[in-house]
């Protein structure tokens, strides 16, 4: 007998950078399907409220999880710990980047280098790594990275950017290889999706990508939500890989 689809009633999910955008969706489509949510967030604690408050079903809170501070993510996996005794999914949806043209070398300075690998590529370890005994304990655990099909094209707000999520891809297939096999650990690579991610990226610029992909479509956050949720529930048997999820942009 396969191992069948992994329902979420009763399971416990926290969602990193779930304070908007992917992240937000992401949460929303859990809870829908039946887990509690814990929102992290770093500067949203408003929109994180207002999330938790609405999400379906019972339970849900919101915790500061800035993804720089790995005394922090302890912490609130101590404190999930203590308030639910389980953790079974694990999304990291938190990033950040900025908009910097590959041709400009001196744009891209030592500390914007350093900050978009410390956010995009430690962070999501040092959550894995605080949250690693909870998932292991249940046997039956999933992590998923959001990712970006710069990790593969290289093509992306700036050169810092898409090495980070080319390390991210890599790092999900070491992370899946350790964790097996209690944690199951998946990558999504949304291309551009339409959510304000990239500062000084207007909806033109959107509109325009998604025109110039073989399926036309603007990718919005619940799509990659849905992606998400689908490699949680229905890929039992998938591991160490990364899902592209960007209308064919990569072709």
């Amino acid at each position: 007998m396969g191992l069948g689809t992994f329902a979420l009633d009763g399971k416990v999910a926290v969602v990193l950078g779930g304070s908007s955008g992917i992240g937000a969706a992401t949460a929303l489509r859990l809870a829908g399907q039946g887990a509690t949510v814990v929102v992290g967030y770093h500067s949203g604690k408003d929109r994180a409220h207002e999330l938790a408050a609405r999400l379906p079903g019972e339970g849900h809170r919101y915790e500061p999880m800035p993804v720089e501070d790995s005394d922090r993510l302890r912490e609130v996996a101590d404190l999930v710990d203590r308030a639910y005794g389980r953790c079974d999914v694990l999304v990291n949806s938190a990033g950040v980047t900025r908009r910097v043209p590959h041709q400009d070398l001196d744009a891209l300075d030592d500390e914007l280098f350093d900050s978009l690998m410390r956010v995009n590529v430690r962070g999501p370890f040092a959550a894995v790594r605080a949250f690693a005994p909870l998932l292991k304990r249940t046997g039956d655990a999933v992590v998923i990275n959001v990712s970006s099909v710069s990790g593969t094209t290289a093509s992306g707000s700036n050169i810092a950017y898409c090495a980070a999520k080319a390390a991210l891809d890599n790092m999900t297939m070491s992370l899946a290889r350790v964790l097996a096999p209690e944690v199951r650990v998946i990558g999504v690579a949304p291309a551009a999706v339409d959510t304000g991610f990239v500062p000084g990226r207007d909806k033109q610029a959107i509109l325009d990508q998604a025109g110039r992909t073989p399926l036309q479509v603007v990718v919005e956050p619940d799509d990659v939500a849905v992606s998400i949720v689908g490699a949680v529930t229905s890929f039992r048997v998938s591991t160490g890989t990364t899902f592209v999820v960007d209308g064919g942009k990569h072709l």
